[in-house]
């Protein structure tokens, strides 16, 4: 293998990204390359060559303004022929290292390496990622980038690989696929594949007509029915293609997290040790009633953009997520204890919120039923049923604990989420409160930790129970703020 020399300076990506880089232009430029072509037909087909050289250029110049080095302890991007852009950040912010291949990179041998490391940039202009680096090249610098820069002893062990089988794919969980909250995005989509459907083969009914009252109810019966084994088979495949192959491994060696998964483009995460602060279980309500859950891990540094590469268990039975929860932190309780509840005021706050809108639409429904029809009171019926089961659920969920050096928060309802976080990540607290919890005498105390926007969130303390639990939770941190 081509081993990397940090003494070699800039390099360049593997050669075989000149069939990739072109191709990619070409086909961005594809439109203009179709109108360009056909005009050439009518003028002796120069332009049609020009139109096909010139995106085939820009991938050429793309390739020839890539490179890369790592040195001095920093990774360093270089982009561009004429306006050198050039991105650095220390090897000790490298938070995650992923890599992933496409189908044409899988077959010419090569992936792309992208660099988590918590920027705060929002156009993508200061991401680094090697976009053409050969396999083995990858394994290198994603092992080298993890440790810092550190050069590797020699081992002599002769073990091939240190790292410890954690999780599994098991092709039954994709029976979860369809209770998470990506569904509704699904269902949206299919709701309006079907209404153009509809129209394209003008699809009509008269609602007017009460001869054919039954014939309404059997064609919205149909569409239900059709929109949900759509919703189904849509998120299996989702499932399945996302996650087809996962396996999650700890190495005790290299002290990182490795997870690959992917059926069409794969896609590996190494996570280093110590930037894993806690983890974060979420649990929407429809893979609750199924006793499923997902986890991710909370990774110091990492903003939102760059929160998929947290992941560790996609839908799955609960008691999977939480086995892997505790393998994760090293202990127990913060996964599985009770915790505390929040008072009165953060009960009634919940209920508060989930009956006014509620009662807000049972007017509204009352109004239109004087005036139409009184049978649409039966609308508000379901209303109340639902903002009542919210909010007893929003009640039932809201909690905090502090144990075996956790940090350990749960709220929400239709997507619940618990989170554990270490205390020692904690690096400060913030207290945020809106109007209307002020005038309950509540606030949210929240928990920030070192680079990106991972935080955790304790919602309705009032504010001497929040002191006290920041102060509990990292002793001596508060004490120039209080008397």
């Amino acid at each position: 293998m081509d081993t990397f020399d940090e003494a070699a300076g800039w390099h360049r990506l593997d050669r075989r990204m000149l069939l990739v880089h072109p191709v990619r232009e070409l086909i961005r430029f594809l439109p203009v390359v179709a109108g360009v072509v056909l005009f050439g037909r009518s003028s002796g087909g120069r332009w049609a060559l020009l139109g096909v050289a010139i995106p085939i250029a820009l991938g050429l110049i793309r390739y020839l303004g890539t490179s890369y080095r790592i040195k001095a302890g920093r990774v360093e991007l270089r982009r561009g022929l004429l306006n050198k852009h050039v991105v650095s950040t220390p090897l000790d912010r490298v938070r995650t290292v992923d890599v992933t291949a496409s189908p044409i990179h899988r077959i010419l041998g090569l992936v792309t390496l992208q660099v988590g490391t918590g920027t705060a940039s929002k156009k993508g202009e200061n991401r680094i990622a090697l976009d053409g680096v050969a396999v083995d090249r990858a394994a290198e610098l994603r092992d080298l980038l993890l440790r810092g820069g550190r050069a590797e002893e020699p081992a002599d062990t002769g073990v091939v690989d240190s790292s410890r089988l954690v999780l599994r794919l098991d092709l039954a969980w994709v029976r979860f696929a369809p209770l998470t909250t990506s569904g509704l995005v699904i269902a949206g989509a299919a709701i309006g594949f079907c209404f153009q459907a509809a129209h394209e083969v003008q699809i009509s009914v008269s609602v007017g007509d009460p001869l054919r009252g039954a014939g309404i109810a059997i064609t919205a019966a149909v569409v239900v029915l059709f929109l949900l084994a759509a919703l189904c088979l849509l998120a299996v495949i989702g499932y399945v293609v996302s996650n087809f192959g996962l396996v999650l491994r700890h190495d005790p060696v290299g002290h990182a997290w490795h997870l690959a998964r992917g059926l069409v483009t794969t896609r590996e995460t190494t996570i280093d040790d110590a930037r894993v602060a806690g983890v974060s279980i979420g649990e929407p309500l429809g893979l609750r009633l199924a006793r499923g859950g997902r986890l991710s891990a909370i990774v110091t540094g990492l903003d939102r953009r760059q929160r998929g590469s947290s992941v560790l268990v996609p839908p799955a039975p609960r008691t999977e997520v939480d086995r892997v929860a505790v393998e994760v932190l090293g202990v127990g309780d913060p996964v599985t204890c009770p915790l505390r509840t929040h008072g009165p005021r953060a009960v009634r706050r919940r209920w508060t919120r989930a009956l006014v809108p509620a009662a807000a639409l049972v007017a509204i429904d009352v109004a239109l039923a004087s005036a139409v029809a009184w049978w649409l009171l039966v609308l508000s019926v379901p209303v109340l049923l639902i903002a009542a089961f919210l909010a007893w659920d929003r009640v039932r969920s809201l909690g905090h604990a502090l144990v075996d050096g956790h940090l350990v928060a749960r709220s929400g309802s239709l997507d619940r989420r618990r989170e554990a976080l270490q205390t020692p990540s904690v690096i400060g607290w913030n207290q945020e409160a809106t109007w209307f919890q002020r005038r309950v005498g509540l606030t949210d105390l929240v928990a920030t930790t070192a680079g990106g926007r991972q935080r955790v969130r304790v919602l309705d303390l009032d504010e001497g129970s929040a002191t006290a639990l920041a102060a509990t939770a990292t002793p001596g941190l508060l004490d120039p703020f209080l008397e």
